[in-house]
């Protein structure tokens, strides 16, 4: 605890006197205290200063350092263009040029499509034409996450003639810890460990030591599909191929990580019931927007809901503590489906539905229900009968929660199956939606028993 005290201690005066040297803009003041810092602490302290101390920031820090901090930043992507639109052009342009192209990439891909356009005509020619290949891809597939600076060589070459190419394409690499084998034409064969070619005799021949087990992602595939491969195979990095199975570019751990972050956080905000959790809204007015749609919809649901009720208008003037229960069945119906919606996104979106099957998945669910509902019926009958001395009508309570909870546990798990059919993205039942849907059909079953068996509570 004292170490993180001291080290957190030590941020904040690094942090005071970077301001300060700003401020009075004393170049080797701030750059002895800047260039001490990690690339993510100095994303972090760019992305928290003031627009003008920026502007001075831009002085001092080159391009290339520039590229390394943009790499490390974690910001809105509507903050890209504000950012870029602080620096000058040809400063923009020869940072992106120094940055790795898929990162590159990603930045022009917030930028409307003249911006980015202008920015390549600006950036260098090798630089530029690899960026914009990459733009080239469909968004959220391997092609647009690879990057084409990766380390390659030929299944006929030997170890010497492997390390040399190693030594001179290493320093412009995303990463060396993989080496990849092809073919004269570029089509992929195998894969070597940094670890198995140093170790090699340098006259051993590559096609000898290389693992031809190698585990390739295709250029189209979606970005969970890729995450889901690294994850299983623990991959420091994949490499990407066409359907003719030539190497185009790999994609690193890093990058995956991103995106596991992005889809989970995505997966999240929809069971929230909002468009976007990710950011901090800067506006109360920012908000309201991303979360009115749902809410209009969930207002036309309720509406339903309380339209049902009224339809049961007798029933509830003859027997008025029936009215007491509503809360009660519709919340335990709503928390149910909620749970069952989120073992099944969960399921679905890490993979792990492809090695079960989806019919036993529901009979699971539809059993935990049938559990869960039979239990929490017996004892809502209890407390209903000590509270009110009425045992029929805490049979009636009782029976309503046990079938409520086996159908809402059935329908939380077969709407997200039903929809990831569909080719709709499941995490779209979110928890508001099935919970309202949930309270339509528990209002039904319980005053559809209350209703056939009105008389004998009379």
């Amino acid at each position: 605890m004292l170490v993180e005290l001291e080290e957190k201690e030590a941020t904040l005066i690094n942090v005071g006197l970077l301001i300060e040297a700003l401020k009075t803009e004393n170049l080797d003041q701030f750059r002895a205290e800047f260039t001490e810092l990690h690339p993510y602490d100095q994303a972090q302290f760019y992305t928290h200063i003031s627009e003008e101390l920026r502007a001075v920031l831009y002085r001092y820090v080159a391009p290339k350092e520039m590229a390394e901090l943009f790499e490390n930043i974690e910001i809105d992507e509507e903050d890209y263009e504000k950012f870029l639109a602080e620096m000058d052009p040809v400063y923009v342009a020869d940072m992106l040029s120094h940055m790795y192209a898929d990162d590159a990439a990603d930045v022009l891909h917030e930028l409307n499509e003249e911006q980015a356009s202008n920015y390549l005509t600006m950036m260098d020619d090798e630089a530029a034409q690899e960026v914009q290949e990459l733009l080239g891809y469909k968004e959220y597939t391997a092609g647009s996450l690879m990057t084409p600076e990766f380390i390659s060589v030929e299944a006929n070459d030997t170890v010497s003639f492997a390390m040399k190419t190693l030594k001179q394409e290493a320093p412009n690499a995303e990463t060396i810890y993989y080496v990849f084998v092809t073919d004269t034409n570029k089509k992929l064969l195998g894969v070597l460990s940094l670890r198995t070619l140093i170790v090699a005799p340098d006259d051993a021949v590559i096609e000898d030591l290389m693992d031809d087990r190698v585990v390739s992602v295709l250029v189209t595939e979606d970005q969970e599909e890729v995450a889901h491969k690294m994850r299983d195979y623990n991959l420091l990095a994949v490499p990407v191929v066409d359907e003719k199975h030539h190497l185009l570019g790999i994609i690193t751990v890093d990058d995956i990580i991103d995106v596991m972050d992005e889809e989970a956080s995505d997966d999240y905000s929809k069971l929230a019931g909002v468009s976007d959790l990710d950011s901090v809204d800067k506006s109360p007015l920012s908000a309201a927007k991303k979360r009115l749609p749902w809410l209009i919809i969930l207002l036309f649901l309720g509406m339903m809901t309380a339209s049902l009720i009224g339809q049961f208008e007798e029933a509830l003037s003859q027997k008025a503590i029936l009215a007491v229960f509503i809360p009660l069945i519709g919340g335990m119906a709503g928390n149910t489906g909620t749970q069952a919606l989120a073992v099944a996104v969960r399921g679905i979106a890490t993979g792990d539905l492809i090695h079960e099957s989806k019919w036993r998945l529901v009979m699971r669910e539809a059993g935990t229900g049938l559990i869960t509902g039979a239990i929490c019926g017996v004892v809502v009958t209890g407390i209903v009968y000590v509270w009110q001395q009425d045992l029929l009508l805490g049979a009636l309570v009782g029976a309503s929660i046990f079938i409520t909870l086996i159908v809402a546990t059935l329908a939380g798990s077969l709407v997200p199956l039903f929809m990831h059919k569909m080719k709709i993205d499941p995490a779209v039942a979110s928890g508001p939606f099935i919970t309202t849907i949930n309270d339509i059909i528990s209002i039904l079953i319980y005053f559809g028993l209350a209703t056939t068996f009105m008389h004998y509570l009379l």
